[in-house]
């Protein structure tokens, strides 16, 4: 039903992890996510924990499902001195091509705990369907 775009986005996350640095807008972190088929639509689930509601953006352009989100550092008092920070900040992001048997004019977001989960329906022309066969045709005699 999808079909990954980045097949380096392990190697980077991996790397992002090793040197600590943040994703930016031009060169965002991976979002872990899981994808499967529930009954008659295709679930998408992105793991965005501390990521505000309003700091999600999700845009379909044609098949291409972008989704960006950005975890911004927690305002501090001038007298909180950091000790660990281990918790990544920055932007995540996830380009994912959908298939054509989608229905991408009626996708449904809800965002809980954490969890950014896209409901994407079968598209009706994709759905398996019963073929009438017409009436008996006509046999023909040839006569000669």
């Amino acid at each position: 039903m999808l079909m990954r775009t980045d097949p380096f986005r392990e190697l980077d996350r991996l790397a992002q992890q090793l040197t600590g640095a943040a994703g930016t807008w031009s060169r965002p972190s991976a979002m872990p996510m899981d994808a499967y088929r529930e009954g008659e639509e295709y679930v998408i689930a992105f793991d965005l924990p501390g990521v505000a509601k309003d700091a999600i953006d999700i845009d379909v352009e044609r098949n291409m499902l972008t989704v960006k989100a950005e975890r911004r550092p927690v305002a501090k008092a001038d007298d909180v001195q950091m000790e660990l920070s281990e918790r990544p900040l920055g932007v995540f992001s996830r380009q994912l091509v959908l298939a054509d048997t989608l229905d991408t004019e009626r996708i449904s977001a809800d965002y809980d705990a954490g969890v950014l989960t896209l409901r994407i329906p079968i598209a009706e022309r994709a759905k398996p369907r019963k073929i009438a066969i017409g009436g008996e045709s006509a046999h023909k005699q040839i006569s000669g």
